[in-house]
């Protein structure tokens, strides 16, 4: 009876004992959950638009799924380059992106020509691709030694299996389950040719109560050997600042015409704010705390990167540093494959300010969300705190980004209101000249000119 009674007693501890352990793990799992939808339940498009909710295709950068992150596309060469290939080279792109559902799903990829505008072109696929319209992403790897698990995708294009026979803009669908209605990202790309040569400079803003804050872009476009019949009605140039689109500057008329030279010698359309060198942390590694990071811990909902409290720099004296210009490299020190083996991490903004601003929001900004303003990255009052607050999910690497301000009924951010704004900061530009051909149904992209503040490429 003794032994019966023991054996009772022990069994009964182990199953209390297994039960408990259970229960710890399934609530350590719903706390990652919830952390982990509290940050997406809000990803709405501050333009009314659901943000992961959309299924309507949008010729524009954009993710249609929550569980997408970490997209990019760029030459195949370097992570930091345009999605820009010369018509008729051996010159690729990569796309990639991470998949935290961690499972193998089948995604397909197919490329949409678009007008100047980003608007959908009249010419069908056969028109513009040689090969298969559609084309399965077959290269996937397992994340490794990571919190976070995730598949990760890679494609790269042209190929043996599609080639692109026309120049222009274009956009790259990405769909789930060989439906094409079942939308999981889209990604603009360009294809130029070289028939114009476009000299351009950037200057300080020629009307004098903007020449400490905005810089000027003059260019002159020269068609020797190239036709052009109208160059008023034939003609869009498109100029953008640091590979944004939001703030793209379009509606460019020659002012002079002579020879086969067309002068661009604007003082309003062709400027922009000069802004400020971009802020940046670095969370290549996660052991130690680096410059502008203030603490880093770990938990079973996973890492916490706490960066210090930010300032306000609308009034304070340009200073210069090396930065990206927005952009971010994805790397890890601790691993010898940044693509799989760079961690998530859930990364806590803070901005002081005594008082909340009313009628517009501050986000985080930065070509990390496609240089968007979504609920996401946009920043909340702490009243505790007095200040600005906000926690993004980001794999690990080095990124740029800036505070933003925009305002409510607005579709531009504005920079300047917490960074400041310099006509001595660095910036790049790109400027994109497009051509209609009389009789043709398309925009040709027939000369990009890539320049920078400080020096021309």
């Amino acid at each position: 009876m003794k032994h019966f009674f023991y054996t009772r007693f022990f069994t009964g501890f182990l199953l209390l004992f297994f039960f408990a352990s259970a229960t710890n793990g399934f609530a350590q799992k719903e706390k990652k959950k919830s952390l982990w939808q509290s940050l997406n339940t809000s990803s709405q498009d501050t333009t009314a638009e659901d943000y992961y909710g959309s299924t309507a295709i949008r010729y524009e950068d954009y993710i249609y799924k929550p569980n997408i992150k970490t997209v990019q596309l760029h030459a195949e060469s370097f992570e930091l380059t345009q999605p820009i290939l010369n018509l008729g080279t051996t010159e690729k792109l990569k796309l990639s992106f991470d998949d935290l559902d961690a499972d193998l799903k089948t995604y397909t990829f197919t490329i949409i020509q678009c007008n100047w505008n980003w608007e959908p072109s009249d010419m069908i696929q056969n028109e513009y691709l040689d090969g298969f319209t559609d084309n399965n992403i077959n290269d996937y790897r397992y994340s490794f030694n990571t919190l976070q698990h995730f598949t990760h995708y890679n494609a790269t294009f042209p190929n043996e299996n599609v080639r692109i026979t026309k120049s222009g803009n274009y956009i790259l669908k990405v769909y789930e389950n060989s439906d094409p209605n079942n939308i999981v990202l889209t990604r603009r790309f360009m294809i130029y040719e070289n028939r114009v040569a476009v000299t351009s400079r950037v200057l300080q803003a020629s009307i004098i109560e903007d020449r400490n804050y905005k810089q000027e872009l003059d260019f002159t476009i020269d068609h020797t050997g190239y036709t052009i019949n109208n160059p008023y009605g034939d003609l869009n140039i498109v100029m953008t600042q640091n590979n944004r689109w939001d703030n793209q500057r379009t509606g460019f008329k020659p002012q002079f015409v002579k020879d086969n030279q067309l002068v661009y010698d604007y003082d309003d359309l062709n400027v922009f704010p000069g802004g400020n060198e971009f802020r940046y942390f670095d969370m290549v590694s996660i052991r130690y705390q680096s410059q502008f990071i203030y603490k880093v811990t770990q938990d079973t909902a996973g890492n916490h990167v706490i960066l210090r409290n930010e300032e306000d720099r609308s009034f304070k004296r340009y200073t210069t540093y090396t930065d990206m210009n927005g952009q971010y490299l994805i790397k890890v020190q601790e691993g010898t494959n940044s693509e799989v083996e760079a961690d998530y991490c859930y990364v806590t903004f803070f901005l002081p300010s005594l008082d909340p601003m009313i009628q517009g929001n501050f986000y985080v900004f930065g070509a990390y969300n496609d240089w968007r303003c979504t609920k996401e990255n946009m920043m909340h009052y702490n009243t505790k705190r007095l200040g600005y607050e906000c926690t993004l999910y980001l794999k690990q690497g080095f990124y740029n980004y800036e505070y933003v301000f925009l305002k409510d009924g607005s579709t531009v951010a504005d920079e300047t209101l917490i960074e400041g704004s310099h006509y001595e900061t660095e910036n790049d530009y790109t400027i994109y000249v497009y051509h209609r051909q009389q009789g043709t149904f398309y925009d040709q992209l027939i000369g990009v000119k890539r320049l920078n503040s400080m020096r021309d490429y």
